[in-house]
């Protein structure tokens, strides 16, 4: 019988995906939109509403957390690995629109979805997020600041604030759901690598 020790297994490759100050980014901008949902909610929701004691203050910390929210992306364009990344979300290829008609039939074979480092589903989040911060960012500086424009816009403002805030909130809701069924994916964006298996199986394209 061997009394020699079997060689320990050797520790599965990983691959960088996410540099410091992505992982800062994102965080600091879910917190900023988590807020914003949270407080929102306990605005235009009458049971939740009548939860809070002192609203003026609910109302403040919202307005101030929407106002701050594109900060960290802002702060994040000294980052060149954010740069880059933000580079390959706004360029589309004929993978990506393959991978968008076989989502759209729900086709899951992974040959019928190639992508890069962020697949099409990715890039559309990103760009829609991205659009609809702006413009909760508009409609609600047209609402805080209501002696520098006439009713109808502040009314057409409103308007489009409060719907397209419950379409956010759906869409993050989404967001969430999918992060929270890919805990490979979720390990990237804490720790900045994920497993070399992960990368070739989910983004083939990705040339690191």
């Amino acid at each position: 019988m061997s009394l020699r020790a079997d060689a320990p297994t050797a520790a599965p490759a990983r691959v960088h995906r996410f540099s410091r100050a992505e992982r800062w980014i994102h965080r600091t901008t879910a917190v900023l939109m988590g807020v914003c949902v949270v407080t929102a909610s306990f605005l235009y929701v009458p049971e939740l509403a009548r939860l809070v004691g002192r609203r003026e203050l609910v109302v403040r910390v919202h307005e101030w957390a929407g106002l701050a929210l594109p900060a960290p992306v802002l702060a994040g364009l000294a980052s060149r690995a954010f740069r880059a990344d933000l580079g390959r979300l706004n360029r589309f290829g004929p993978h990506d629109r393959r991978w968008l008609r076989a989502a759209l039939r729900r086709d899951r074979r992974r040959a019928s979805r190639p992508a890069g480092k962020f697949n099409a589903g990715q890039k559309v989040y990103a760009s829609w997020i991205a659009g609809a911060t702006l413009v909760m960012l508009g409609t609600g500086l047209l609402m805080w600041f209501t002696h520098l424009t006439p009713l109808l816009w502040r009314t057409s403002a409103t308007f489009v604030h409060d719907w397209l805030a419950l379409t956010v909130g759906i869409v993050l809701a989404g967001h969430i759901g999918m992060a929270l069924a890919d805990p490979e994916a979720r390990r990237g964006m804490r720790t900045g690598s994920v497993s070399e298996e992960w990368a070739e199986r989910e983004h083939p394209l990705w040339r690191r």
